[in-house]
């Protein structure tokens, strides 16, 4: 019996000494994995980075067109230093004259200038001239807007040369004649069309970058009557003479026009007289 008991005390010692070994590898297993599954959890507790920031995109700015225009009227009292004031301010601002007309009458005398001016400098010129000595008449400055226009004309333009390109392709591969007339038609058309929208937008670049400017001075003078120079009296008597002979002469002709008239008029009277001399006869 005690040989049974100790057999069964025996038996369980060495189960427990075999199964120490294990629990201590299990739980090394354990730590190990914790260390390995540690760092992946505590990565996914950590809020994820901002996505990157799209990129920055600038719209392009459209540069305004602006086209400006002008009117002045400046009264001086010496036209010939103003107009020379003008011609060394179109000078210093690199503009020009597109017209320039002078009148002189006995009541005045004024200069109508039309001035082509860089755009840049167009202020600059019209306070240059209100700072002339004189007396602003009328002062007028307008402004318009063709950005629109601008780029109307230079999308249309853009696609024209895009179909034009395309035709001339469809040139290279065309076949029959029919098809090359067609086609080189489409490209007569579109050629005429982008000749007239780039002279178009030449125009109104030209209208943008020189501003237009119609400039009067004028100087008013004292009233002096000037008789009209007459010819001697005896050159008078001749002449009136000479028209009076020309006046007779042109009468006479004028008398002759009418001698189917006159030959009609006698003959009435002919007939009229017979006529009352056998009325008398008879009674």
């Amino acid at each position: 019996m005690k040989k049974v008991i100790q057999l069964i005390i025996l038996t369980v010692i060495i189960t427990s000494c075999h199964q120490e070994p294990s629990l201590k590898g299990y739980n090394g297993a354990d730590s190990f994995m914790e260390e390995e599954i540690a760092p992946i959890t505590r990565q996914a507790s950590v809020a994820p980075p901002p996505p990157p920031a799209p990129p920055i995109t600038t719209k392009e700015i459209i540069k305004k067109k602006i086209i400006k225009d002008g009117r002045i009227g400046v009264k001086v009292s010496d036209l010939k230093l103003a107009k020379a004031r003008v011609d060394s301010l179109v000078e210093n601002h690199k503009a020009y004259y597109s017209n320039e007309k002078l009148n002189n009458t006995d009541w005045e005398s004024s200069y109508n200038l039309t001035i082509r001016i860089p755009s840049s400098t167009f202020e600059g010129f019209i306070t240059a001239i209100e700072r002339t000595k004189g007396e602003i008449l009328y002062k007028e400055i307008d402004a318009r807007d063709v950005t629109d226009q601008f780029i109307d004309l230079e999308t249309r333009l853009q696609n024209k040369r895009a179909y034009l390109k395309r035709y001339q392709d469809l040139l290279k591969k065309a076949q029959t004649i029919k098809e090359i007339l067609a086609i080189e038609e489409k490209i007569r058309r579109l050629e005429e069309e982008i000749e007239s929208t780039t002279g178009r937008l030449k125009y109104l670049g030209d209208l943008v970058d020189y501003s237009t400017l119609r400039l009067n001075i004028r100087k008013q003078k004292e009233f002096k009557y000037n008789p009209a120079q007459r010819d001697k009296f005896s050159e008078r008597i001749k002449q009136s003479l000479s028209k009076g002979w020309f006046g007779f002469i042109d009468f006479l002709l004028l008398l002759t026009k009418f001698w189917p008239f006159w030959i009609i008029g006698l003959l009435i009277i002919y007939f009229y007289r017979k006529i009352k001399r056998k009325k008398a006869l008879t009674k």
